[in-house]
């Protein structure tokens, strides 16, 4: 990588531990709820959506980009399902919310990175991404493989003692839907000509869904009794504006590879560094811990370099961005 591109790897390992950071945050918030990993789901997310809302009210270019991805859906040129991409994001944080406080953010992330890798390798075979199909490489089906290991590894000294397996199969599935989001939001981004507005779409799908979930779980079980005083615990929606706008804008720079890895980097030394140096609840990490987060660093390794194809990418309408936007203005 040429020396300009330093600042980029930087930037993009950066945003791993502000994934890792939110995962702290939201599991807080679920503890200072009385343990409503529900409530503190939306509140993240929900937060995230009303910052990005605000902001188109001020900025033109995201309004035009939400206005061509209504007209391609209305149009078919996009799928309806694919401006859902925010349900992978309400899963992540549903998970944060409901499990890191038992697990600790670094057995989560262990878990995430699984169900990441494993969607990525499922997702690219089938097509679903802007990029089209690719075939996966031998390297990349063994760096699964040994992520999954890692998992196992992770919690080889939990094993009996009431481990709450139940809670560990949340993040997987969560990170599989991660990589569900990553693939869609592509198509998304690709017909907006905008970031800002497809990640406004992400948060719009991901509150409504979390929303949906909490009203059920509120005449279920009911409603929080106080909110925490905190105010940090509600940084969790700026948090992840945050780390989705790095990736937006380092992807260009560094591809979709080499992005992956320093995020997942970023992801997993993070979240042991927040166990290690401000453990919260119940959580300790242990030498199989530690083992775990350096089997699945080196599984991502062997995953993300794996010297894959380019594949092409495949247009979401029938004209380009920039045409689009032109023909858009030119109807109003």
């Amino acid at each position: 990588m040429p020396a300009a591109a330093a600042p980029w790897l930087l930037l993009a390992v950066f945003s791993g531990t502000l994934i890792s950071l939110q995962a702290r945050i939201t599991g807080e918030l679920a503890a200072g709820l009385g343990g409503d990993g529900f409530a503190a789901a939306v509140i993240s997310f929900g937060s995230g959506f009303v910052m990005l809302a605000l902001g188109l009210l001020v900025l033109r270019k995201p309004r035009r980009g939400v206005g061509l991805v209504v007209s391609d859906v209305r149009g078919r040129r996009l799928k309806w399902w694919q401006v859902l991409g925010g349900f992978g994001g309400a899963a992540f944080l549903l998970a944060q919310g409901l499990t890191v406080g038992a697990l600790g953010v670094a057995l989560f992330t262990v878990a995430i990175v699984a169900g990441q890798v494993t969607g990525g390798l499922l997702f690219d075979r089938m097509g679903l991404g802007p990029a089209g199909p690719q075939r996966p490489t031998r390297r990349r089906v063994v760096g699964a493989v040994l992520v999954l290991a890692a998992v196992g590894l992770s919690m080889a000294d939990k094993l009996g003692g009431g481990f709450p397996y139940v809670m560990l199969l949340l993040p997987l599935v969560a990170g599989v839907c991660v990589s569900w989001q990553q693939a869609v939001n592509g198509h998304v981004k690709n017909a907006a000509g905008s970031a800002y507005a497809g990640t406004f779409f992400n948060f719009v799908a991901g509150t409504a869904a979390l929303s949906v979930i909490f009203l059920v779980h509120a005449v279920a079980a009911g409603i929080p009794s106080r909110l925490p005083t905190e105010p940090y615990l509600y940084l969790g929606g700026l948090v992840g504006i945050s780390f989705i706008t790095i990736a937006v804008a380092a992807v260009h720079k560094l591809g979709v590879l080499l992005l992956g890895l320093c995020t997942i980097t970023g992801q997993l030394v993070g979240s042991l560094a927040l166990d290690l140096l401000l453990p919260h609840g119940d959580t300790h990490v242990t030498a199989a811990t530690v083992a775990g987060v350096a089997l699945a660093l080196a599984a991502v390794s062997v995953a993300a370099l794996s010297g894959t194809r380019r594949g092409r990418v495949v247009a979401s309408g029938d004209a380009s961005p920039a045409r689009r936007r032109h023909n858009l203005q030119t109807r109003r």
